[in-house]
């Protein structure tokens, strides 16, 4: 992996030097009797620790750890509360795991042998539960000695987990404000990048985003005033709900008559962008999981979607029949697909969505430097293919929800250069609810995450986003 941390508790940034922490490469939890896991909350401590380690060991992404069928599962057994404490532990240890590893660096210095089986991701999991979550300090250090004790060969470093958590709950203060979000919870390529790219106070802005517990917005059909103040949200400038609400989703009024549904603020708004005429023939490429596909169908459009993943497009289906909407599904290659011209096409590519940390911070451990150039080639491809199928006269919106120039701002200048036919159609902000920062001069859209300040953390802030609208000429 190349990370700034790597898969020990090294140091990072600001001159300080890696050390020889904690290792545990190759290491698969055990799977323990279960009459051992009874003990209330261990199952799922243990069920985060070895989804940790999958994710940033295995480069598995979150949510597929998460889904009922994963395999192996490590959530089998476990009930509903249980799985949500397991995600909100394994979410936030990998939001802070440069700072959670650079404490338990300074506290375990002369580190662990290679061979450790789960003891690193255990100390990660209850060091994010002391440093981050509202979990009773005892609680956490009596849950991870009895994690390490279910591994034989571990067994002998009960104490020694014991000791060294209970250093962090003294140190806690201590490590929390000497962290830096930037320095030590970005991989170094990433902040060396954001660095170049945005400049340090810009950089160190989106990592404190990424820092925040995400947000909860949602789209409706219509009449979005109405709706906040029945849900007890607020509507944002952007024309999206933000709730406070932490109830089960489909506990909240409106989901089951299918008057809204989950969708980022900055995702919604490339089909806002886009303004799909009723009877208009428009088509969502790399469509899944159908937020847009939903918002344009809504507006009246005859809607194709298309997404090469058929387990997704089920997925969009299922939510489209919640929301009483049509849309003609496809599966398909959208740099291949044939069709016949349409009068709008919206393009959300695929991308390393690296402006996607806050909600998927998985993202951080899994993406590798190399996947940027080859994830641009992709998306040259279809940008290619969907200008190909837009007729004279017609609307394409391309978007990305990454942060890297070569997966957006690049992307359209290529395009421009290749095809005369096309032009830029200028975005202007304010007609969004936005600043005038969130354009750049081409009049593109470069949405940051710590756009939309706040005073309340949970209520700030957005996805990383880039949105450009094209017309064709001929």
């Amino acid at each position: 992996m190349n990370t700034n941390n790597g898969n020990n508790f090294g140091r990072s940034g600001k001159g300080r030097t890696a050390t020889q922490g904690l290792r545990a490469k190759g290491a698969r939890p055990d799977q323990a009797p279960e009459s051992m896991l009874a003990h209330p909350g261990l199952a799922a401590r243990v069920a985060a620790a070895a989804i940790l380690c999958d994710i940033v060991q295995g480069g598995h992404t979150l949510d597929e750890r998460f889904l009922s069928d994963a395999a192996p599962s490590r959530l089998a057994g476990l009930d509903p509360r249980d799985r949500g404490l397991a995600r909100s532990i394994v979410t936030v240890a990998l939001r802070r795991l440069g700072t959670i590893r650079l404490a338990l660096s300074q506290l375990v210095e002369k580190g662990l042998p290679r061979n450790c089986g789960m003891l690193e991701w255990n100390l990660i999991a209850a060091a994010a539960q002391i440093l981050f979550l509202d979990t009773p300090d005892h609680a956490a250090v009596d849950l991870a000695v009895r994690a390490t004790r279910l591994e034989p060969k571990n067994a002998g470093f009960a104490n020694l987990v014991n000791g060294v958590l209970r250093n962090l709950i003294r140190r806690r203060d201590e490590f929390l404000e000497q962290s830096d979000p930037l320095d030590d919870d970005i991989p170094h390529w990433l902040a060396a990048r954001w660095r170049r790219i945005y400049g340090e106070d810009a950089a160190h802005g989106i990592a404190s985003a990424f820092g925040d517990e995400p947000t909860l917005d949602l789209t409706v059909k219509a009449d979005a005033t109405a709706w906040a103040e029945k849900l007890g949200g607020r509507l944002l400038p952007t024309g999206s709900i933000r709730l406070e609400s932490h109830a089960p989703i489909p506990e909240l009024p409106g989901y089951e008559e299918g008057e809204w549904w989950v969708q980022d603020a900055a995702a919604a708004l490339p089909a806002r962008i886009l303004d799909a005429k009723p009877g208009q023939r428009v088509a969502d490429l790399c469509a899944a999981p159908g937020g847009k596909t939903a918002q344009l169908a809504a507006a009246g459009a005859r809607v194709t979607a298309l997404d090469r993943s058929a387990e997704r497009l089920k997925a969009l289906s299922a939510n489209l029949a919640r929301l009483k909407l049509e849309a003609a599904i496809s599966v398909g290659d959208a740099a291949s697909f044939k069709a016949e011209p349409f009068d709008a096409i919206l393009v959300d590519a695929p991308c390393s969505a690296t402006g996607t940390a806050r909600r998927s911070p998985d993202v951080l451990w899994t993406k590798k430097p190399g996947d940027i150039a080859a994830l641009a080639a992709i998306q040259t491809k279809i940008l290619d293919r969907a200008f190909s199928l837009l007729k004279p006269g017609g609307i394409l919106v391309y978007c990305v929800c990454s942060l890297e120039p070569e997966e957006g701002e690049a992307q359209i200048a290529a395009l421009l250069r290749r095809n005369p036919d096309a032009v830029r159609d200028p975005i202007d902000p304010a007609a969004y609810g936005l600043p005038a920062e969130a354009a750049n001069a081409e009049g593109e859209l470069r949405l940051l995450p710590s756009l939309l300040p706040d005073e309340d953390s949970r209520q700030r802030g957005l996805d990383g986003f880039f949105i450009a609208r094209l017309g064709r000429l001929r």
